[in-house]
């Protein structure tokens, strides 16, 4: 027969303190979540006027994507950072059911009127640390990552929350398909500018600022809008997080075979190149 144990005044007030720790360091990461978002969705709502002509739809977006999950047909995907929604349809005409979520509301306007009256793809206000609390264990067949949008989250830690809850959302053997930038390359090479982006109507500057250091580089750019004769001036932080620390919180995810390309054309990675697009599967039944 277990003893009862009474709880000395020492022990209570030591309880007592873990608990408010604890409270505080949560309180402490939803502020700084808060924080993050709302930085993030200055910085997108800046550019979501021409966000669809500074990053025009990449049709070997969708070729890889179907290289990896096979026949689109009644296939669940999920699109997160789904922006303007540009791939989002390419995957519906394909026979998918799409799902696609973005923080920024301005873009999800954008992506909800091209759509009209259509019920797929689906458009929501989503974040990605929230993937086990909006959607259903196993829901989905295969889930994006593209556009450089993991590394808006500010920790290693929040990351490993965002994979973990894409792989309780797949379905055992799903497929998880991510692109990134190679840090790898950028940090060794300090790399500065990123190439130039203009059309008719805008040029966009693009430059990473290091700190000493530092896991995080600040992403400041110039959007110049040619008819106004205006510029946005904005920055943000990104992780740069390098490819060797990704490899260790997909595993540690319970993500298997996976693959790491230098485009989407899927050519080996390493070396100086910008992209890195990667493809990992959950664990089969």
């Amino acid at each position: 027969m277990q003893k009862s144990r009474f709880i000395s005044e020492g022990e209570e007030e030591s309880f007592k303190t873990i608990r408010t720790k604890a409270v505080a360091r949560s309180l402490i990461s939803k502020l700084t979540l808060h924080a993050m978002n709302n930085n993030q969705n200055r910085f997108y709502t800046s550019i979501s006027i021409y966000y669809s002509e500074i990053f025009p739809y990449n049709p070997m977006q969708l070729q890889y994507v179907k290289s990896r999950t096979g026949d689109l047909r009644a296939k669940r995907l999920l699109d997160i950072g789904c922006a303007t929604g540009e791939l989002a349809f390419q995957l519906a005409t394909e026979g998918a059911n799409v799902t696609g979520i973005d923080l920024n509301e301005d873009l999800l306007d954008q992506a909800i009127r091209k759509r009209g009256g259509a019920s797929n793809p689906e458009f929501q206000s989503g974040d990605m640390l929230e993937l086990e609390n909006d959607f259903k264990a196993e829901q989905f067949d295969a889930i994006l990552c593209f556009g450089n949008t993991l590394v808006h989250l500010e920790t290693k830690e929040m990351v490993a929350q965002m994979l973990n809850g894409v792989s309780q959302v797949l379905k055992p053997g799903g497929n998880f398909l991510l692109q990134i930038l190679n840090y790898d390359y950028i940090l060794d090479e300090q790399v500065s500018e990123l190439p130039l982006i203009e059309t008719g109507n805008i040029r966009f500057l693009r430059q990473y600022l290091f700190d000493k250091n530092s896991p995080k580089i600040r992403f400041y750019t110039e959007l110049y809008l040619k008819k106004e004769n205006q510029t946005v001036v904005n920055e943000t932080t990104l992780l740069a997080l390098k490819s060797n620390e990704l490899l260790d919180l997909l595993r540690n995810a319970g993500f298997q075979d996976i693959e790491l390309f230098s485009n989407f054309k899927q050519d080996a990675f390493g070396g100086k190149h910008v992209p890195l697009v990667v493809s990992a599967v959950t664990a089969p039944d």
